[in-house]
This record gives C-alpha cells, structure tokens and sequence, in this order.
C-alpha cells in the first residue's frame, strides 16, 4: 500500500466551510487581535511582546516574517535566523535550551507542532527567544480551547496526539476540502490497528519531501517511519494550522482507509484496496510520464 504525500500548502488558502469557533489569525495579516483598534496600535502590542526590552525604534517599521501553515520547526529556525539577521542555528539554540518555552509536557522539550503558522510583525531588536515563545504562545491558545480538547477526547486522543494527527494531515492533504477526508482515514486506520502508511512521516525522518517513496525507503528504522510502526508518529511532523487541527477533531463521514492524489486536485479515497491499487498505479504513470 503506497500514500502519496502532497507539497506543502499554498500560501494562501480558503477555509473551510465550518462556523469559526474563534478569531482567525490571518497569515496574511499581523498576528494580533483587532479588537476595534487600528491596526498600527495593535501591531505595536505584538511587536512589544516579542523585543528583548521595553524600548524600540520609534521610526522603525515593523517587517513581516511569514510562518506557512506545514512547515517544519527547521524551516521556521532558518526563517527566524534570516528575519533577525542572526547567525544560522541561532533559532534552533533558542528554542531547545531548557524550559525555553511552555510547551505541554508531551512535547519533551520539542516544540515541533507548536510554532503556530500566522504573519508575525519583527523588529531589528526583537529576540528570537520571544518570537518563538510568542508562536508557542499563539499554538497553546489555540489549541488548548474546550472544543478542542472535547474533539479530541471524543477519538480517544490527547490534544497533544491531534496536534500530531493534524500535522500528517497538514502535509498529506491536497487542498483545505481533503482534510477532513485525510482525517477520516487517519482515524480509521488507528481504529483498525492498522499502520497509517504515510509518506509524509517518512519524508519527515529524511529530511526531505517529496512524492516518491521507494521499498527501501519504507525499511528505515525511524520511529516516524509508520509503514514499519503503527499508530502515531512520537511528534508531530510539522506545524499544523487551524484548518488540519479542525479537520482532526471534527473528520468527514466515511470508511475509507486508502487515498492517493493522482493530479492536483485530484485525491480519490477508497476503502477499496484493489481500487486503491489501480489509483496509484494511474499516479505512478503520470509520474512515469512527467519525467524526461
């Protein structure tokens, strides 16, 4: 059984169809409340929140660092690193040192899952140490409601362990309509003891990404190797928004235990083995096709 992992999600995507439960923070937008104020007053309020003092250049404009929903913790540490002009490790030091940031205690000191993707507002004396705690901040705020943790419950996972569901189903889901679909086949899976099977944890424990997974590939001794293990993968694999975690907590309706995205745009889920084989043979094709 192949899964076929999709690229990261685009910059700027539609949300989907679900009543808001709370405020969006905008990845196009700062991340701050807009709570009736202006938006040059409100920036000034994150911006306070993450400098390494009290004082700031009253004629410096604030920059926007982007935090894409999917990426990884090392892809976040080399953006901070640019954004502050600081040397390269710079980030990944900060954020590792110990009781650097509240993470939940699952997370062992790991805050992969945790920098929550949104626009964040910096400054030329903004510390890396409260960038990266203010994104914490922002993930166990929104991650930690009632709803949240009820959703959770109500699949027999901790919030921590949707937070790693929503990550695969970040990475593995096509566009915003497929996550709840990915959802469903996650949970069926992990109801059925069956091994999730997802490219996307491989390709987190290569270091890579990509749509091609070979048979010696799926014979690494990782722990996020989950064609050899089963159930989840010990962190998340990237950092989940919004709509990946909703998706977990509230899936679609259907017994699929297969999918395949055989072009963009189009994922067929099946609970059919023998048509998921036929799925991926028609994506192995293309792909056949596309190369020189």
């Amino acid at each position: 059984m192949t899964y076929r992992p999709t690229p990261y999600a685009p910059p700027h995507r539609p949300r989907l169809p679900r009543p808001p439960r709370r405020p969006r923070l905008t990845r196009r937008g700062w991340l701050v409340l807009l709570l009736g104020g202006v938006l040059a007053a409100a920036a000034a309020v994150a911006v306070a929140l993450l400098l390494a003092h009290d004082e700031r250049p009253a004629a410096e404009r604030p920059r926007p660092l982007l935090v894409p929903e999917g990426w990884r913790s090392a892809q976040v540490y080399t953006a901070v690193d640019r954004a502050l002009g600081l040397p390269a490790g710079a980030a990944r030091k900060a954020a590792t040192a110990p009781a650097a940031l509240p993470l939940p205690a699952e997370a062992r000191g790991n805050p992969e899952g945790y920098l929550f993707p949104a626009t964040y507002p910096v400054l030329s004396t903004t510390a890396p140490e409260g960038l990266l705690r203010f994104m914490v901040d922002t993930a166990g705020k929104r991650f930690g409601t009632p709803e949240i943790a009820e959703g959770a419950r109500s699949h027999g996972m901790s919030v921590y362990e949707a937070v790693v569901a929503a990550s695969i189903v970040q990475a593995e889901a096509d566009n915003p309509d497929d996550m709840a679909r990915v959802a469903r086949v996650v949970h069926n899976r992990l109801a059925r003891g069956m091994a999730l099977q997802m490219d996307s944890t491989l390709n987190y424990a290569l270091g890579r990404s990509t749509v091609d997974t070979t048979h010696e590939d799926t014979r690494s001794t990782s722990p996020y190797n989950t064609y050899a293990r089963k159930g989840l993968p010990p962190t998340p694999i990237g950092n989940p928004g919004d709509q990946a975690l909703d998706a977990v907590v509230r899936p679609a309706d259907g017994d699929w235990l297969y999918f395949v995205t055989v072009a963009p745009g189009d994922t067929r889920f099946t609970a059919d083995y023998a048509s998921h084989r036929a799925n991926v043979a028609e994506f192995n094709a293309r792909r056949r096709a596309e190369k020189p």
